[in-house]
């Protein structure tokens, strides 16, 4: 049968929704297995067929979608792909969602608000998953959220090894865009050898969504090539706010690195015209022509979600794939 690997009467089955095809293909490779064959398709009323052309009964089945725009859409496809693994006998069944949906609405800022993150893992947990694996959840404390394991990926080791080699790390600083990722910037410091932090203060308003202002910078970056990261990039109005005041304050240049590059209108304009010397993102989510530019560079993430599933299905360790950045 294609799409399967066997280990000690294990059947390792890699199953992709429509949603990012090319990192599924990607993911197989590194795997040395094919995809399963699937049928899916939308209905005239828009909704999802999906078919298993092979039978899953007894097998691992890690069902992998990139939740990209219409969200919705692939949130439902995967839901329906576990339940369809679920009916079929499948022994276990992960949700590979290398950018977890709803993830920023992982807590209640005002009265009467949902918490749309815990309720996608409960949606997932009612399909038929018993785990899941994303790629730097926005808060990992969402892990809890879900009734089961979570394998919790890091894209950061990825992302220092290529930043490092564009950088004098003499002369460089992290930049956190926010007070609230100084943690990640401190272990991109430590991860880069010591190199010093600074962090942007900004303001939001809660009622604006996608509304941030970048005040001043907190740090020495004058002289300095500057390296702000994020968890993801979706309008880049904070990033870009971010790359303006690092650059008025005096830093030589500004590399911005980050893991899910969501990049909604207008976002590509922006950092376009934002006067950053590189953007550094991975491709947990498609990013199609439309949003490329000769100053964005895209890292390959399958190495890392097909050493994660190759744990997992030998009943390995994840954490040690990380150098204990766990």
């Amino acid at each position: 049968m294609t799409g399967m690997r066997m280990a000690n009467d294990k059947r390792l089955v890699l199953v992709s929704g429509r949603a990012h095809p090319a990192l599924a293909r990607e993911v197989a490779d590194e795997l040395g297995i094919d995809l399963l064959p699937v049928t899916a398709y939308d209905f005239a009323n828009s909704e999802i067929y999906v078919r298993f052309e092979e039978s899953v009964r007894g097998a691992d089945v890690f069902t992998l979608q990139s939740h990209a725009d219409p969200i919705n859409t692939w949130l439902m496809e995967q839901l329906i792909m576990v339940d369809a693994a679920k009916r079929a006998s499948a022994k276990r069944i992960t949700a590979v969602a290398p950018y977890y949906p709803y993830a920023r609405q992982d807590k209640k800022h005002k009265g009467r608000e949902p918490i749309s993150a815990r309720l996608v893992a409960d949606l997932f947990r009612t399909a038929g998953a018993d785990r899941i694996m994303s790629v730097d959840l926005h808060a990992a404390q969402s892990q809890g959220f879900f009734d089961g394991p979570v394998d919790h990926l890091w894209a950061m080791p990825t992302l220092v090894e290529y930043v490092r080699g564009r950088i004098d790390v003499g002369s460089a600083v992290v930049v956190s865009p926010d007070a609230g990722r100084i943690k990640v910037a401190e272990q991109w410091g430590n991860r880069l050898g010591g190199v010093p932090l600074a962090f942007v203060h900004k303001t939001r308003d809660l009622t604006r969504p996608n509304q941030a202002t970048a005040n001043r910078v907190v740090g020495d970056v004058s002289g300095r090539t500057a390296v702000i990261v994020d968890d993801l990039i979706d309008t880049a109005g904070t990033i870009c706010g971010a790359v303006r005041i690092v650059l008025e304050a005096g830093a030589k240049d500004v590399i911005v690195a980050a893991t899910h590059g969501v990049l909604s209108d207008p976002a590509t304009q922006r950092l376009r015209e934002s006067g950053l010397r590189e953007l550094v993102v991975t491709d947990t989510l498609p990013i199609g022509p439309e949003k490329r530019f000769p100053a964005m560079t895209v890292l390959p993430i399958a190495p890392v979600l097909a050493r994660a599933i190759d744990e997992v299905f030998e009943d390995g360790s994840v954490t040690s794939l990380f150098d204990g950045a766990y």
